[in-house]
């Protein structure tokens, strides 16, 4: 595929008259595969402009033709063949065999579940509660409730996963299957990533006869087009993966529109691990293997990436301290996804490394910089000195972690009590150390969105149950979940009809039940007609 580098709106490549505008800035990635011209305020209107007008049509197709659609764009997407992941590759330096393949089946995989779930419809959540004329002292109504698609979504991709959580991610599979046009800001780290796949998007759209709006993509690497994607006022919810920093300016400005809006962010998260004195007896070694794996893979730019660790300080946990200290040493450099976040990577680890108390063990090999190449680093303190020092509840974006060395088991509920909200806690025990630390498992509930039991929180599953989310600052709202088909009821509304005939109900609200889905109908579950 020839690269044109331009923004796509509405299936069309916009490019705008130099006069009026002035020359098209541009800007490159790695490996500079192309030049891409930056969006500007007029491509973010044309865009709404676009996603508005096909909202309205969108909304109204079929479930099967929303669900033939997200599958075509599955079936494009595995049509760009090994030039996408090259691409990818070029752009991020994540490897083809061993990260891209994944991901790609991933993405796909997802555009098929959110099309499974769009086909047996029951999401939308139906309620029916019948008239009863002869109820006292005042009759009852006829009330039936459903979801409806919210309107047009903006959506921000994300650095670390360039298709999986990008342009064509859960984000926009799950706004697509609502009902939903979507705009996707596009990372400006894999550009030429985000053309091919939203050239992929479009062609689906346009071959499943969906309206034109109801796909564009911008290409920027300015804030204020960022900022001016969330106060369009055409937008009605906002997706968003990415830092702490940048999530909390996007959701202000969401938060301060004249008609503020849902703003789901994803702002990173340490997840927690604790590891109990029965695990640590039983298997420190197995653990401290299995922890720089988890650590390490994908260089540590993962958002469940383990990056703290607490244990309590006995000769077992010596032997483990040691044992990690000791693989990490001879764990291997490794390019990170752009230069950018490799020099926040080293200025993390400089400044942990410079607070007193603090042991660093970096990987002992050189890195090679004009690669970006990371070493992987372990910090390890005192519970004292942890909680003295606020940067090391911060997340460090990288192949990173911090030990935390506890004296007793009150110190584990203490530091568990007084951390922020996280995505993840992994807690490490035998069934007894369960009994025993069950307190623990009570806090962590209140602090994270998903508790994970002897493994590691690297690898999110995708499925119905997975719930990728937690109490601020992981995100901000810790009710909602960016992985599994829980991540539609983002983009739908709850609407009520009244007293309404028959004729005029939504499909999924009439007596007959056409679509066959599960209803709510006076208290009870079912499939039955009326």
């Amino acid at each position: 595929m020839e690269l044109h580098g331009k923004n796509i709106i509405a299936g069309q490549a916009i490019s705008f008259n130099r006069i009026a505008e002035g020359a098209p800035a541009a800007f490159t990635a790695r490996g500079e595969l192309a030049r891409f011209e930056q969006a500007t305020t007029s491509h973010v209107r044309l865009a709404f402009e676009a996603a508005g007008k096909a909202f309205q049509a969108f909304r109204q197709t079929s479930a099967e033709q929303r669900a033939v659609f997200l599958d075509r764009i599955g079936e494009e997407i595995e049509a760009l063949g090994n030039d996408l992941l090259s691409v990818t590759s070029t752009e991020t330096a994540l490897p083809v065999a061993e990260r891209l393949v994944g991901e790609r089946a991933r993405t796909v995989g997802q555009l098929k579940m959110f099309a499974g779930l769009v086909r047996e419809g029951s999401w939308v959540d139906a309620r029916i509660d019948r008239a009863n004329a002869e109820r006292k002292p005042a009759p009852k109504p006829d009330v039936r409730r459903m979801l409806i698609p919210i309107g047009p979504v903006a959506i921000f991709a994300a650095s670390n996963f360039p298709l999986a959580f990008s342009v064509p991610g859960g984000d926009t599979a799950s706004a697509l299957a609502a009902g939903c046009p979507v705009v996707v800001k596009a990372h400006p780290a894999h550009p030429a990533t985000s053309e091919m796949v939203a050239r992929a998007i479009t062609k689906a759209a346009s071959e499943t006869g969906m309206p034109a709006g109801v796909f564009s993509l911008l290409q920027s690497t300015r804030n204020e087009i960022a900022v001016a994607v969330v106060k369009h006022p055409i937008v009605k919810a906002v997706a968003f993966t990415g830092s702490l920093r940048a999530g909390r300016a996007l959701f202000d400005a969401a938060s301060s529109r004249p008609e503020p809006i849902p703003f789901y962010a994803e702002m990173g998260s340490i997840n927690p691990v604790f590891i109990l004195p029965g695990a640590m007896k039983e298997r420190a070694g197995a653990i401290a293997q299995r922890m720089k794996s988890s650590v390490t893979v994908g260089v540590g730019q993962l958002c469940t990436c383990p990056g703290l660790t607490f244990g309590i300080g006995d000769e077992h946990f010596e032997h483990f301290s040691k044992n990690l200290e000791a693989l990490i040493a001879e764990a291997a450099p490794a390019s990170m996804l752009y230069p950018g976040i490799l020099q926040s990577y080293k200025a993390g680890v400089k400044r942990l490394s410079g607070i007193a108390g603090v042991r660093t063990m970096q990987s002992a090999a050189t890195a090679d910089s004009s690669k970006a190449e990371a070493r992987p680093s372990v910090f390890a303190v005192s519970v004292d000195t942890f909680a003295r020092h606020d940067e090391f509840s911060e997340e460090l974006f990288g192949p990173s972690m911090v030990l935390v060395r506890c004296d007793s088991p009150e110190d584990l509920t203490t530091v568990a009590q007084h951390l922020e909200g996280q995505l993840t806690a992994t807690i490490h025990g035998t069934p007894q150390d369960l009994v025993e630390y069950s307190g623990l498992i009570t806090i962590l509930e209140n602090k994270v969105g998903r508790l994970i039991f002897n493994g590691f929180p690297t690898g999110v599953e995708v499925c119905a149950s997975m719930q990728h989310g937690g109490p601020y600052p992981a995100t901000t709202d810790s009710r909602s979940t960016s992985v599994g088909t829980g991540a539609i009821l983002r983009f739908a509304r709850p609407v009520a009809y009244q007293n309404f005939p028959e004729s005029a109900l939504p499909h999924e609200l009439r007596d007959a039940n056409p679509r066959g889905i599960w209803r709510l109908v006076d208290g009870q579950l079912t499939k039955d007609a009326l």
